[in-house]
């Protein structure tokens, strides 16, 4: 089906006003992380924005578009918040342990890109896939963790063979293995998993299993 052509710039004083393209985009991950590409609608989105219609398409072009710009969205403000952790200028462990912790705060924070990933890898992942901008932002983190792992294991305190790339894996799969299955897992072993004191201990479980598998 063919993308709808941009819209003609809307008349009133608010067309080129930043709040509504944030507007929009808040709802538009909110919308696509409930229901996918695919289910979520652009009536929804503009209802959700208290925007017409017709300003998304002229800020966006397509439903499609959108969605790949909040997918490229949340990438850019983890990786700008990661970076105003200024690790560089804490000692090693105290950088991982910032970095991991951010990680799974991020996710506890934001559930909607929980459920924007679902959907993506749902699809295949073609939109990450086809983003430059995406891998763009990666780069840099995979930079600083392996700068970090370098510094830890000058000082003696980080082993030798850690990749940076696996290590992010490994943190990133902890945490978002636990907040997209909490009801699952709340289910299957009889345990309150959604309170703010279960959340608190599962997070310095991860931390503390994290850093350990990282020290000499």
């Amino acid at each position: 089906m063919p993308a709808p052509r941009r819209a003609a710039a809307p008349s009133h004083p608010d067309a080129d006003s930043s709040a509504a393209r944030a507007a929009i985009l808040a709802a538009a991950r909110a919308e696509f992380s409930a229901k996918g590409l695919t289910g979520a609608r652009v009536n929804e989105i503009a209802a959700r924005a208290g925007v017409n219609k017709q300003l998304i398409y002229y800020y966006f072009g397509s439903k499609e578009d959108l969605y790949r710009t909040a997918l490229e969205v949340v990438y850019t403000e983890i990786r700008t918040q990661e970076r105003s952790l200024n690790l560089g200028d804490m000692k090693p462990e105290e950088a991982m342990a910032a970095l991991i912790g951010f990680s799974f705060d991020y996710l506890a924070q934001h559930p909607d890109f929980i459920g924007l990933l679902n959907h993506e890898n749902a699809q295949g992942a073609p939109h990450v896939r086809d983003s430059s901008a995406i891998r763009d932002t990666n780069s840099p983190l995979i930079e600083l963790i392996a700068k970090t792992l370098a510094r830890g294991i000058r000082a003696k305190v980080f082993r030798r063979g850690i990749d940076p790339v696996e290590l992010y894996i490994s943190v990133a799969g902890m945490s978002y293995f636990f907040f997209s299955n909490r009801l699952t897992l709340a289910s299957i072993f009889d345990r309150e998993l959604q309170s703010e004191a279960a959340v608190s201990a599962y997070r310095a479980h991860v931390v503390a299993f994290a850093m350990a598998g990282l020290r000499v």
